[in-house]
């Protein structure tokens, strides 16, 4: 797995109000954790993840243009998020919960093609609400370079008995594409396996 490193981490105990409607901040949530990260996709897990941890909802959160190849300083990388919640201590909850999912999240590489197949088996609020699927359900998380993207959703759709939620079309701002497909979570993993399987079958023989 690719570690995912984490760049700036800061914390807005009391946000001005405005400004934290300005983000997507919910009534209330007048407490914020922003971090950036050099990795989007896995982050955006990792933020969903701390919704399930604590009570926060992911206000913001957007990919840089490029990736974190082409980071405009050294601490920007390629995502920034914010949480909001209505203490202190909540959102310091939520981050740790998002600091720690980081460690377990990542992209694998195959043949230098980097890729993510993940499985989240219980979707916090910030995914059901990307994918447009009830909370707690299962999705594949489906990211690689762009062709490699196309070619294995092909095959992610086909493996299981999984729905398309969302297409990632190329480009992203990071120039990679996938999608979010939703199932048991059996059907999403046997999905995460066609589409890795694919990628790497592209990896080995691009022609």
């Amino acid at each position: 797995m690719i570690p995912v490193n984490i760049l700036a981490v800061r914390y807005l105990p009391g946000a001005d109000p405005g400004f934290a409607r300005s983000l997507g901040a919910p009534a209330g949530h007048t407490s914020l954790g922003m971090l950036t990260t050099d990795c989007d996709d896995a982050t955006y897990i990792a933020l969903d993840a701390a919704t399930k941890a604590a009570d926060v909802e992911v206000s913001y959160a957007r990919s840089f243009y490029a990736g974190s190849a082409n980071a405009s300083t050294p601490n920007a990388g390629e995502i920034i998020g914010i949480l909001s919640g209505r203490s202190p201590g909540a959102v310091r909850s939520g981050m740790d919960a998002a600091i720690a999912a980081l460690g377990r999240i990542g992209f694998e590489e195959a043949n230098g093609v980097p890729y993510l197949a993940h499985t989240v088996s219980s979707v916090g609020s910030y995914l059901a609400k990307e994918a447009g699927v009830p909370l707690g359900s299962a999705i594949a998380y489906l990211i690689a370079p762009p062709l490699e993207a196309m070619y294995a959703m092909d095959y992610a759709l086909k493996a299981a008995d999984v729905k398309l939620c969302k297409l990632y079309a190329p480009p992203s701002e990071t120039n990679f594409g996938g999608g979010l497909l939703s199932g048991t979570q059996s059907a999403c993993q046997a999905a995460c396996d066609a589409f890795a399987s694919a990628v790497k079958e592209i990896a080995a023989r691009p022609l």
